[in-house]
């Protein structure tokens, strides 16, 4: 065998340990992991986990064994939904935009001119 030969053949993770049968096919076979590398950041500013992350896994670091997630947690959820919050609720609601004394007599005298001045605009346009 060439070295050569040896590189292009595809490694699988139970050519070095005892895996599971029903190991997924995913943990078997490392290469089928793709997205790594990506773009290169400046060495000063990168970081031990973008370094360790650029890396495809390799059969030493997948796991031999898969057991599937318990459901008790989804299924407990499904009969009885999800938590709400129903406790009192004793907090005052105040208005987001505050508005001084001055400014509301304000508006409350120009409101008043408005009106006066458009109802005897109507009284005098009627003779």
């Amino acid at each position: 065998h060439s070295s050569a030969a040896m590189e292009n053949r595809k490694v699988h993770t139970c050519d070095f340990y005892r895996t599971d049968p029903d190991l997924p096919r995913r943990f078997n076979d490392p290469d089928c992991f793709h997205g790594y590398g990506g773009k290169q950041t400046h060495p000063l500013y990168r970081t031990s986990n973008q370094t360790y992350g650029s890396e495809k896994p390799t059969v030493h670091e997948m796991p031999v064994s898969a057991d599937g997630a318990c459901c008790q947690f989804s299924e407990a959820l499904l009969q009885h939904g999800m938590y709400r919050d129903n406790t009192f609720n004793t907090n005052i609601t105040r208005s987001r935009v505050t508005v001084t004394t001055e400014t509301q007599h304000r508006r409350a005298a120009i409101h008043h001119l408005y009106h006066a001045g458009n109802q005897s605009g109507h009284e005098g346009s009627s003779n």
